[in-house]
């Protein structure tokens, strides 16, 4: 009888589906929809460090005493986490299904305090996504070091799992990779998606682009799932990016991940999807004689497979030869 237990990140899921953050987790009944309809795991809205200072700005332009603008900032960014708090407390009292709190943010200091927070509230996990964007006023290392600086700071103040939602743009992810591993990190998501921008060219004006992502978005998130699963042993790996379909979910835990984040498929096929996927990927155990996830896990990792540079650049040539 197949049997699709994992773990992610020292959790035990009943399915390796998790529900990524995004506007179907920032809720009690929305959380309720999905755990009914069968998800393995949740991770919730993020709470925005740009949203809580840009609400503070606004309610601050209506007044012209310091103080009085101080005080604005404190009680707006109280107020946020109070309710972030409040949803991680309501959703653990009310559902079974892993809480995975989600941070989105480019400062180091303002949520290292705040994190032990989340813990006492019960979370089970942290995802942090740190959302930087090196435009050249950095240095070359400017990023990874946020990355590792973070982890050392948070794992002196919370014991739960602490998860890093990572930027595709990583000069040497599976180096990193490594670091904040060794540093305590107890899994990584493939990838964050950033913010996506277009130009209208009729009324010269930068736009935003699309909000889903595409199917074929997941083949680079594949191609490092394979890659640092292969070269970074015991760090759990989540793929996140381009994920639409139960066949993304295999070939994600093929490569070596042990959870599968859904976003877009979920916005774009509704809940049902879940257990479509969740129908199909056992069929497809039953097919091969797998019982358990652990069974093909990271059977076709870099590590695994006998030429390793199929997951590299010598597939160029062979790739476009076949176009005349």
């Amino acid at each position: 009888m197949v049997n699709l237990e994992t773990t992610f990140a020292g959790l035990h899921l009943k399915n390796p589906l998790i529900a990524a953050s995004s506007g179907l987790t920032n809720s009690l009944k929305k959380i309720k929809e999905l755990e009914s309809a069968g998800i393995g795991a949740i991770v919730l809205k993020s709470l925005f460090e740009e949203q809580i200072e840009s609400h503070s700005e606004k309610l601050a332009q209506i007044t012209d005493y310091p103080e009085a603008a101080d005080y604005i900032n404190a009680y707006v960014e109280m107020n946020h986490m109070d309710k972030y708090l409040d949803l991680i407390r309501s959703t653990k009292s009310e559902c079974n299904v892993p809480v995975i709190a989600s941070i989105n943010c480019y400062k180091l200091s303002r949520w290292t305090e705040f994190a032990k927070t989340i813990q006492d509230a019960g979370a089970d996990a942290l995802e942090l996504n740190v959302f930087v964007i090196n435009a050249g006023e950095f240095g070359d290392t400017y990023l990874e070091d946020s990355y590792v600086n973070i982890v050392k700071e948070l794992k002196k103040v919370i014991r739960i799992p602490v998860v890093i939602k990572m930027a595709k743009n990583i000069s040497n992810l599976p180096g990193l990779a490594g670091k904040l591993k060794s540093l305590g990190a107890k899994g990584i998501v493939l990838f964050n998606r950033f913010y996506q921008l277009d130009i209208d060219v009729k009324k010269m004006e930068i736009t935003s682009g699309p909000v889903f992502s595409n199917p074929s978005d997941f083949s680079d998130t594949l191609r490092w799932t394979a890659i640092v699963s292969g070269r970074v042993h015991e760090l759990d790996i989540a793929c996140s990016y381009g994920v639409h379909s139960w066949e993304d979910a295999i070939k994600g835990i093929l490569a070596g991940a042990g959870g599968i984040q859904l976003c877009s498929v979920l916005y774009e096929q509704g809940l049902n999807v879940i257990e479509n996927m969740l129908t199909c990927m056992e069929e497809w155990m039953n097919q091969r004689n797998f019982t358990t996830i652990d069974d093909f896990k990271g059977k076709l990792n870099y590590a695994n497979i006998s030429s390793p540079s199929l997951y590299e650049r010598v597939q160029f040539m062979k790739y476009f030869s076949s176009y005349k």
